[in-house]
């Protein structure tokens, strides 16, 4: 008999309970109460009413909305499964002796670096035919705050420093929107290309605040939805859950990975359908490069049959903190770095590059069909994972406290994690520096931050008007560096995504042209 299962027969058995919280009987024990305090009790997680006597009746209201939320007994389970999974050597485990690793088969991938110039203009072709013809629609993750970045709100709503001071919400809608143009321009049809985002409890009112007041960025209201993860209770590192305050359970995002029950509870998957979607792009929200809705990705994708798909850039060396993309004995999933053994991650191909070298960009393609066969039959099998984390919250005495080192564990799920349950899948390869600068840290980190993702940007822009026949020069008539290179007066520029979306369409505005930084060709 497991753990979950001894408890439930232990409080059927009618095993002692610990008496309620001072103030709870107050005129009778209500049954509703009792069931909670029982349940509880039968979990190990008793210690969640400690203050229920001090608490007023919205506090309590709102607490206990929060435990019958919450999967209670599954928690300790799930917790340990995680940790068991996550520790070394264990047989069978990616990067672990006796498990094969190998890259996808070529048939399997594309490339935008190296296919042929026939099969990418196909390819792009066939995904501009299905955004006009109204088959897409894309997901954002954006369930993260900006707090690695220093700053209260939502990572969406953060403005790296562009010329334009346009946050990463209003890049990603104004890409989308030059998507639906160029989609019309090539096949005289405008299909609805709805965004579904998803938020978590503290993303989700910020963001939608942010669209009200600036008109949903141009897009139809009507094609921007949003839709909320679920929280789940952090939990001490013997499965615990944690009260942040003496009415409030310590609660947290439940990964990306949380998208698939989220898009089903939500009622997103039943909305698609009605509308006719067949293919989902999803992103995350810190890519400030992210190419939203691909034409070229998406063409690959549906040409070769797939029901799920992702991008990948080349691993810059074998330490490189990114997941590899590749056939875990026979099936497709990412392989985190930290679960790659040393050997396995330096081995060479006969090219002298990285055998294992597809890094994930948290890029991926899904034909809806998969969607509702994941929501339906797989997202209960995918694992949990854990993250270490310091987790403020309220001692015995109900004293707050503000930890200084990790106290704590949230518990996630991976989107990648149904990778292996696709029929088909493939991957495609991009450059880098054309459409993967992430997010992550503050300025002080250097690398993954607002200096670098707004340098990564200009440079782009920097290559486009170069390639359009444009020159930009200093002061003195010579080539201007580019943003990318070390400069003590680097090249300012910054072409509107309302303009171009990924260079095209740029040779009325720059060619035979001469520019002076700052380059900057604004909204139309």
């Amino acid at each position: 008999m497991g753990d979950q299962e001894a408890a439930h027969g232990a409080a059927a058995a009618g095993a002692a309970l610990p008496p309620l919280p001072p103030g709870s009987e107050e005129g009778g024990c209500p049954p509703w109460l009792e069931a909670l305090r029982r349940r509880l009790h039968g979990c190990g997680q008793q210690h969640a009413l400690a203050f229920w006597g001090e608490l007023a009746g919205p506090q309590r209201e709102a607490l206990a909305r929060e435990l019958a939320e919450a999967d209670l007994e599954a928690l300790r389970p799930s917790l340990h499964k995680a940790v068991a999974a996550g520790q070394p050597g264990q047989p069978g485990q990616p990067g672990q002796p006796g498990a094969a690793l190998e890259p996808l088969p070529e048939e399997l991938c594309g490339s935008s670096i190296a296919s042929d110039p026939e099969s990418l203009r196909d390819w792009e072709q066939h995904g501009l035919l299905q955004v006009a013809e109204g088959r897409v629609a894309i997901v954002l993750l954006a369930g993260g705050q900006g707090t690695r970045l220093g700053v209260p709100y939502p990572k969406g709503l953060y403005d790296v420093g562009l010329p334009s001071h346009k946050p990463l919400l209003q890049l990603q809608a104004q890409r989308i929107l030059r998507l639906q143009r160029l989609a019309e321009e090539r096949h005289g049809k405008r299909g609805a290309l709805p965004w579904y985002i998803m938020t978590s409890g503290h993303t989700r009112e910020p963001t939608l605040a942010f669209l009200r007041e600036h008109g949903f960025l141009g897009l139809c209201e009507d094609d921007v939805r949003l839709f909320e993860q679920r929280q789940i209770p952090a939990l001490t590192p013997d499965g615990k859950v944690i009260l942040e305050t003496r009415g409030r359970l310590a609660r947290a995002p439940d990964g990306n990975g949380g998208l698939y029950r989220a898009l089903g509870d939500s009622g997103v998957l039943a909305d698609m359908e009605a509308r006719g979607v067949r293919y989902v792009h999803a992103y995350c929200v810190d890519n400030v490069l992210a190419r939203v809705g691909d034409p070229l990705f998406l063409g690959f994708c549906v040409r070769k049959g797939a029901d799920c798909g992702a991008k990948v850039v080349e691993k810059q060396s074998p330490g490189e903190a990114v997941g590899v993309l590749c056939l875990a004995d026979g099936r497709a999933r990412v392989v985190e770095y930290t679960e790659l053994g040393d050997e396995q991650a330096r081995e060479r191909d006969h090219s002298g590059r990285l055998r294992l070298r597809a890094g994930n960009i948290c890029v991926h393609h899904f034909t809806l069909d998969f969607l509702k066969l994941v929501v339906r039959e797989f997202e209960p099998q995918l694992p949990f994972h854990v993250a270490h984390k310091k987790i403020a919250h309220v001692d015995e005495s109900g004293n707050r406290v503000e930890p200084t080192k990790p106290n704590g564990i949230k518990m996630e799920k991976f989107v990648f994690d149904v990778f292996p349950f696709a029929k088909k899948f493939v991957q495609f390869e991009v450059r880098r520096e054309d459409e993967f600068s992430p997010l992550k840290n503050s300025d002080s980190a250097g690398v993954d931050c607002p200096s670098s993702s707004r340098r990564h940007q200009m440079a782009l822009h920097y290559r486009w008007i170069q390639g359009a026949g444009g020159r930009i020069v200093d002061e003195q008539g010579n080539d201007a560096p580019s943003p990318a290179e070390e400069s003590e007066t680097p090249t300012i520029c910054e072409i509107s995504p309302l303009i171009s979306y990924s260079g095209e369409g740029l040779e009325s505005h720059v060619k035979g042209r001469t520019f002076r930084s700052p380059v900057i060709l604004g909204d139309p």
